[in-house]
């Protein structure tokens, strides 16, 4: 065990192969496995459970009684060496849970940094998340899932596995996602329709009023005119050559094999 600061407190429970950086605080009854490695000025409070090849970047805080790291659900994992990744600046809350990867994936979970993971979240094995993204209370991704940035996934809603969700779209609360979410749309029910786009959400990111109309645009080629998704992505090739901020809708449905929400 390699601790760098004083900050932990005597009942908790640390590995002599965990790697503490400096300005680290770990609450009490707290356990930090074999194999952790934590970031600088990472706050964990009490009752934290991480173990596993688990690695936390910097800044981090994590509240009492989550669970990071952990073995994953899937009946076929057999004690396989497989990894979490997290990266900075994130805030996992009360009893979230965020398990490692599998051998049927690349082994890895991975979270990117600023994400806000609200109380009782879930992120299952192998999933891929980005950077901004927030999961509210309750929300559970199930395996293989991939999130890009600045996602906002409402509380109580669930996702299917190896489902995908693209940049700055949102997903509303207790829905149920069985199909992929283009970039910037809105999509909520159960299961899961589009409903326009987040323009508010594009607003605060500085997304002009003109690339904001492209975006609804290109949503009505994709999910209200009709268009199968070839024909939609005819359309789409045309109108990037004026509006490059659709690109990402053109490559996510290029690329989709399971189909999106309309």
């Amino acid at each position: 065990m390699t601790i760098a600061n004083e900050l932990i407190h005597p009942t908790a429970i640390i590995d002599d192969s965990a790697v503490i950086a400096e300005g680290v605080e770990i609450g009490p009854y707290s356990i930090i496995g074999a194999n952790v490695e934590i970031g600088a000025s990472t706050w964990i409070g009490p009752h934290v459970v991480i173990k596993g090849h688990t690695k936390i970047g910097q800044n981090n805080k994590i509240f009492q009684f989550a669970t990071v790291g952990e073995d994953c659900q899937d009946l076929k994992y057999a004690g396989e060496q497989t990894y979490l990744e997290i990266g900075d600046h994130n805030i996992i809350r009360e009893s979230c849970t965020i398990h490692r990867g599998t051998t049927q994936d690349q082994g890895l979970t991975k979270i990117g940094s600023y994400c806000l993971f609200m109380v009782n979240a879930h992120v299952a094995h192998d999933c891929i998340i980005g950077d901004h993204c927030i999961l509210a209370n309750n929300a559970t991704l199930a395996g293989h899932v991939e999130m890009g940035d600045y996602v906002i996934f409402g509380g109580m809603s669930a996702i299917h596995q190896f489902s995908k969700i693209g940049d700055h779209a949102m997903i509303g609360g207790c829905s149920a996602v069985n199909k992929d979410v283009p970039p910037y749309l809105m999509a909520s029910g159960n299961y899961a329709e589009a409903h326009g786009i987040n323009s508010v959400g594009l607003k605060r990111r500085g997304f002009s009023s003109s690339q904001i109309m492209a975006i609804k645009r290109a949503f009505k080629i994709i999910c209200r005119n009709g268009n199968t998704l070839d024909e939609a992505r005819v359309l789409l090739e045309e109108m990037v050559k004026e509006s490059p901020e659709v690109q990402p809708m053109l490559d996510f449905i290029s690329t989709n094999t399971r189909g999106i929400v309309r």
